[in-house]
């Protein structure tokens, strides 16, 4: 989509749509695609194997690989090709990848790498409706503000009447992969699916989002709050690395299935929807 098509959709002029979007995110529209674009082409380099340069570039909408690699180059300092050889370096090197990454890692991962482990199975998801709020920073923040946030969340759900018995599902979906992100720019939103008999509305609290469809790798974990970075290192490590199938450019996302206030030990009962797609 253009800037003008953006500003048209969000019922603003061009001028008036581009400086309500730097104060709110505090940086310019043309930054932030190209940010989001050059994180994603990250992530390929490193993890898509089966993609060379030159296909990486086509599916970033690049014309050719040379105009992609100056431009990763001018991003990140380094060439696609130089990134690609010294990813795979550290990779040797136990690298570990969390949706919950912490700043030092210092886990006992060399005995005993995989303390967590959750029952997989593969699942093909028909896309669905959600209303979202969406929060901006790092994990630790989301968590001193989650209370809060949900609680917003219901009540703003509940005034457009989407809450029905047995219908809904809270989740939180994760918009940046925090191994190549900045954690103040983390983007988190946390939602409530939208039963198919309600229609909902954006308004001044809540914003509305399709979840994509498609293949999903589904890890049923039962975990306390400290475990959710190894449930996360378990599916992208352990499972993934060896499942014959690679990330899928959509987001992951938790379900969650109790109310851990209610167990025994406060247990969290909560699905990760891994997307994926074949090699």
């Amino acid at each position: 989509m253009s800037t003008k098509e953006l500003s048209d959709v969000a019922g603003f002029s061009k001028y008036h749509f581009n400086r309500i979007f730097k104060s709110v995110l505090q940086e310019s529209l043309s930054h932030y695609v190209n940010r989001i674009r050059m994180e994603y082409a990250l992530f390929m380099v490193a993890h898509r194997k089966d993609r060379n340069i030159t296909d990486i570039a086509y599916d970033l909408g690049f014309s050719d690989s040379s105009i992609f690699s100056r431009a990763f180059k001018n991003h990140y300092g380094i060439s696609p090709f130089e990134y690609r050889k010294k990813y795979s370096t550290k990779c040797k090197e136990n690298i570990f990848i969390s949706m919950y990454n912490k700043s030092e890692k210092k886990k006992e991962w060399v005995t005993n790498p995989f303390s967590i482990t959750g029952q997989i199975q593969l699942k093909k998801v028909e896309e669905f409706q959600v209303v979202y709020i969406r929060h901006t920073g790092n994990y630790t923040s989301l968590a001193k503000e989650y209370a809060r946030l949900m609680e917003n969340l219901f009540r703003a759900a509940a005034k457009q009447k989407l809450l029905k018995a047995d219908e809904n599902q809270v989740l939180a979906m994760y918009h940046d992969n925090p191994e190549f992100g900045k954690e103040e720019q983390f983007r988190t939103s946390l939602c409530i699916t939208v039963p198919k008999s309600c229609t909902a509305k954006e308004d001044g609290m809540l914003g509305v989002m399709t979840i994509e469809g498609g293949l999903y790798a589904v890890g049923h974990f039962e975990i306390t709050q400290e475990q959710f970075e190894d449930a996360w290192d378990y599916m992208y490590q352990q499972w993934l690395m060896t499942s014959g199938y690679v990330p899928r450019n959509a987001c992951p996302f938790e379900v969650y299935l109790n109310n851990p206030q209610q167990e025994k030990d406060h247990i969290i009962k909560v699905d990760i929807y891994l997307p994926i797609e074949p090699i």
